[in-house]
């Protein structure tokens, strides 16, 4: 039997009740089958961390994590700490200390979900959207200096190398060409960003030449929005700067339905450390503690999870569980115009997964 260690960072927030229903999941997973199971190490870093240390995480935290066979994280955001000490400190420390430059999330629309384009079919959204994870406009190089005079100035600085270009851009084509429609959206800026978005663009022309069945086209990160909006059904895998897939991704799991039900796989595809798996929602302190939460988007990434550790069969039954318990408008959480808790999401999701081996134990 394989044991796979999984590393748990609840963080802040909400982030405290999803991924203790996170591990619930795979707990109940686990107990369904003789193939595998997990071992947990739970992190109490964050916001709390902060208070007590100065730090969100430890200074030597990522050698805790590097064993690991995979982090389930949850979220980055306290309101009585600036915004990029927290996300700075914890969730971008841990992306681009363990190299996992791929941020993958998938959006399509679940059974039961009510999206707001109400001309879209739920086969017209069904997208995947790829962020640089590791450098451009969230390369943390700047400065500010005559802080607090008129002569102020402060600067943040987009860094965009070929090689993570490159690499970011080909994992892209190979995952579009993995895809039934082999379609690739490649995102730029490149009329107003005159040099690393045109390089951005030539590479992105380059890595296509490799991918001939990949059908490919460049859309102006603008232009984008209103694309996903009036003409869902163009697209399919969209690939984008770390900044413009950060908002894009965003407007694609509120197309969706919600940013409670969308996942996020930080990829480190050469395996050399870990990869971290989260929901795309924030902290939302204001519905902490209140059985609120909606952990489909932490159970989404479970799957995610599961199938980066080669794990097809369990992935599935995971989402079709989820798929299930999102059909029944009874089971949605506040954020989907329901009233279900996030306690009652979570029991029906393991009820569903241990159903689902009772069945199959049965028809055996």
């Amino acid at each position: 039997m394989k044991t796979y260690q999984i590393a748990l960072v609840p963080g802040d927030g909400i982030g405290k009740e999803v991924v203790p229903a996170g591990r619930k999941v795979l707990e109940t997973l686990a107990h369904t089958t003789d193939s595998f199971q997990f071992e947990f190490e739970a992190f109490d870093w964050g916001g709390d961390y902060y208070r007590k240390h100065g730090l969100m995480m430890p200074a030597n935290g990522l050698d805790a994590l590097r064993g690991k066979d995979a982090i389930l994280f949850g979220s980055a955001g306290d309101p009585d700490i600036p915004d990029h000490i927290t996300l700075w400190g914890l969730r971008l420390k841990i992306c681009q200390g363990l190299d996992q430059y791929a941020n993958v999330r998938p959006t399509r629309i679940l059974p039961g979900i009510d999206g707001p384009l109400k001309r879209c079919r739920p086969e017209d959204l069904n997208w995947v959207i790829v962020r640089e994870n590791t450098e451009g406009e969230y390369s943390g190089v700047g400065g500010r200096m005559h802080q607090g005079h008129s002569i102020e100035v402060a600067t943040d600085l987009s860094l965009m190398t070929r090689a993570g270009v490159e690499r970011i851009l080909r994992y892209a084509f190979r995952l579009a060409q993995s895809r039934p429609r082999k379609l690739l959206t490649v995102i730029t800026k490149s009329n107003a960003q005159r040099h690393a978005m045109v390089m951005w663009d030539e590479i992105a022309a380059q890595i296509a030449a490799g991918f001939p069945d990949v059908t490919w086209d460049k859309e102006l990160v603008d232009a984008a929005t209103a694309r996903m909006v009036n003409r869902p059904a163009s697209l399919d895998t969209i690939v984008a700067t770390n900044l413009h897939a950060d908002i894009l991704s965003d407007l694609a799991a509120a197309l969706a339905g919600s940013l409670g039900i969308a996942p996020t796989a930080n990829i480190n595809p050469e395996r050399v450390y870990p990869s971290m798996f989260e929901p795309i929602h924030g902290s939302a302190f204001d519905i902490m503690g209140k059985g609120l939460a909606n952990p489909i988007g932490t159970f989404w990434s479970v799957v995610l999870l599961l199938e980066h550790l080669g794990e097809m069969a369990a992935a599935r039954r995971v989402m079709q569980a989820i798929e299930h318990v999102a059909a029944n408008p009874r089971l949605h959480t506040r954020d989907l115009g329901g009233n279900a808790t996030t306690n009652e999401v979570t029991e029906a999701v393991c009820a569903e997964i241990a159903a689902t081996t009772r069945n199959s134990l049965a028809q055996a």
